[in-house]
């Protein structure tokens, strides 16, 4: 495919990825995500993520993780299923550490990895971008891009990838040969097959602390709903993550409002993720 235009994705575009259940639906058949994310030093961001998942029309997410960080998503989420089995999605690498992680921990993302299924790589996970064998989205911003490139011995700092970062995120996306969502005030998603999409944040609010986890339980929902309905023709997981990014900037816009403008964390704009993906259900 010759390289397109980049286009801003809209609300008409992120209702073609947002199926209502059906009669005949059950938690299995809307999608399960599995979510290895968290730790010791970062349990909101498990906590973070698990709640935006459950917020945005997934059936089911199962959590892996420590003990303690499962007992603060339980807390949150008491819906969510502890441990392993099916799933048609994975999100892994919110609120990680790549340089401590545990035997254990290292064993469950290579099992994620191997499954097949649509990943979405975030932050302690970007590192293990090439060894999976599923449709992948990874979520960088550009810090965490600069490092990811540099790994791979491309000469880049994050001062390039601010002064051009669309240029930068198409160029991720055929090093990597993944699809990239850039993040931003305005944020980049596009694949190496040249598919290239820009979402506009209607506030600068969204430039909180967990609101990048948000995004990922969003994507991570996203995604296993695609994948539970077969739905994997090649650009599907570009247009879920721009899907994503959309929600989460309109998430963001709603709460922000509901405050009168005020400041907003990123709890709340996970909170007003279901208003935006029921809007654009009835749209």
């Amino acid at each position: 495919m010759d390289p397109s235009p980049w286009r801003e994705w809209a609300a008409a575009d992120a209702v073609t990825r947002l199926a209502p259940p059906g009669p005949r639906d059950d938690k299995y058949s809307r999608g399960v995500l599995g979510v290895v994310t968290g730790s010791h030093d970062y349990p909101g961001a498990a906590v973070l993520g698990v709640e935006a998942a459950s917020r945005s029309g997934v059936g089911m997410v199962r959590y892996i993780g420590p003990r303690d960080v499962a007992a603060a998503v339980l807390a949150r989420r008491p819906e969510t299923v502890i441990g392993e089995g099916r799933v048609q999605a994975w999100l892994l690498g919110s609120g990680m550490n790549p340089e401590r992680r545990s035997f254990v921990l290292s064993g469950d993302l290579q099992h994620a990895l191997a499954s097949g299924v649509p990943v979405v790589l975030d932050a302690g996970a970007l590192d293990l971008v090439g060894s999976h064998r599923g449709p992948t989205v990874i979520t960088p911003h550009a810090g965490e891009l600069a490092r990811l490139l540099t790994l791979r011995e491309v000469d880049v700092d994050v001062e390039a990838i601010v002064a051009d970062r669309s240029g930068w995120a198409e160029r991720a996306a055929h090093e990597l040969g993944v699809a990239v969502l850039l993040k931003g005030a305005v944020t980049h998603v596009c694949d190496p097959e040249g598919r290239r999409y820009t979402i506009t944040a209607a506030t600068h609010r969204l430039a909180t602390a967990g609101s990048g986890d948000v995004l990922a339980g969003i994507l991570g929902a996203l995604a296993a709903v695609a994948h539970a309905d077969l739905d994997v023709e090649a650009g599907t997981l570009t247009a879920v993550a721009a899907t994503a990014a959309f929600v989460h900037a309109e998430a963001a816009r709603r709460a922000t409002e509901a405050v009168d403008g005020g400041p907003v964390t990123a709890l709340d704009i996970a909170e007003a993720v279901p208003a935006v993906v029921g809007a654009l259900g009835q749209a």
